[in-house]
Order: C-alpha cells, then sequence, then structure tokens
C-alpha cells in the first residue's frame, strides 16, 4: 500500500502500546467493531512485536503498522513481524535509505519546515505530525499548506476527540494519530466494549 492509501484508510488512526499478546485479537477486533480498520502499534513494549504479527496473521481485515520505528534495525524486524507500514515519531538518511530497499511503506515524523523541505525533497509526501499540539498544531499545518502545497500530514501527538475536527478539516490532513482510542485502564480491565464506543464517537464528531 501507498503512504496516500494508508493514510486514506481511517480519519483515526489509533496509536497503541500493547503489554500483552493476549491483548492484541481482542483490541483489533473492538476496533474493527467501532469502524476503524487501522492499528500503529508502537515498539515500545517487549510484545509490540509479536502483537503485529498475530494481528496480521488473524485479522487480514485489519491493517497493522509498526510505530516508533526509528532505525534500520526496528524497521526490519517490524517488517519481518509483518507489519503493512511503519510510522516514525522523525526523520533521518538512514530511515529514508532503509525504506527504499523494503516492501513496506514509510510514514516519517516531521516537527518543523526544515524537517518538511527534508522528507518533501526525498520524494516522501505523507509525513506524520508529530509532536502536532507541540509543533503549531492546525495553525502550522496552514502555515505549511503555502509552500509545501504538495504536502500532506497524520497529525499525532495532542489529538483528542475535542479538537480532532479542526485538524481533519485542514485540507492537508488526511487523518490523526490518536492514543485516547484505546486507554490504558481499558486494556487493564479488558473493557474491550468501551474501545468500541470511543471509536464510534471519533466518528459522530467529525461528521
Amino acid at each position: 500500500m501507498k503512504a496516500n492509501e494508508i493514510m486514506k484508510i481511517s480519519p483515526i488512526v489509533p496509536v497503541i502500546a500493547l503489554d500483552k499478546v493476549e491483548d492484541a485479537l481482542p483490541l483489533a477486533d473492538a476496533l474493527l467493531a467501532g469502524g476503524v480498520a487501522i492499528m500503529e502499534i508502537t515498539l515500545r513494549t517487549s510484545a509490540a512485536l509479536e502483537c503485529i504479527e498475530i494481528i496480521a496473521k488473524e485479522f487480514p481485515q485489519m491493517n497493522v503498522g509498526a510505530g516508533t520505528v526509528t532505525n534500520a534495525s526496528n524497521f526490519q524486524d517490524a517488517i519481518n513481524a509483518g507489519a503493512q507500514f511503519a510510522f516514525s515519531p522523525g526523520i533521518s538518511q538512514e530511515i529514508m535509505d532503509f525504506s527504499s530497499t523494503s516492501n513496506i511503506t514509510l510514514i516519517p515524523g516531521v516537527c518543523t519546515a526544515s524537517e518538511v523541505m527534508f522528507a518533501q525533497n526525498n520524494d516522501f509526501l505523507h509525513c506524520k505530525l508529530f509532536p502536532a499540539t507541540v509543533a503549531g498544531g492546525t495553525e502550522a499545518l496552514k502555515a505549511f499548506a503555502g509552500p509545501f502545497a504538495q504536502m500532506r500530514f497524520c497529525p499525532t501527538g495532542g489529538v483528542s476527540l475535542e479538537n480532532i475536527k479542526s485538524f481533519l478539516l485542514l485540507p492537508n490532513v488526511l487523518c490523526a494519530g490518536g492514543s485516547w482510542i484505546v486507554p490504558k485502564r481499558a486494556m487493564e480491565e479488558k473493557n474491550y466494549q468501551l474501545i468500541t464506543k470511543l471509536c464510534k464517537e471519533v466518528f459522530e464528531v467529525i461528521s
């Protein structure tokens, strides 16, 4: 899948840190029930790669990718686990070079005009804006629209139910990443119904 296709799967991309492999399949099921067919599982936990692997095998209708991909080594780990795409919190020559030899799409992270220009000049026209609200939020994205008219973004970091619509209304935003969709407490209590409910709330707010 190309970056444009990935970023159009859903207006919300859940950003998830999974501590237990046993939670992977019920979570994927809960997200699908809420109308969300994409997951960014961050490589911040020891269970992350196994979670990606099991979801990729058992839920072909779920588009599962790796987040917090910061170098060639964990990019390769994500590919080996069956990730369909990779999100990085930042951008580097190393990770762009590795991406050009891989068979999955990289969506790098940018925060400043210089980084957006670096991405664009290397033909990465779809990026994560991270951390979005710290980097200027909707005002920064509006400013980027002038000099970087081709660029499209997935703002992540500080995105919430209260502000997601303001991001998605911008023509250069295709989707937004958020962690509130999968609250840690809901995972601890295995309250998957709440996760489905939170997904549905997003669609109500942005409709």
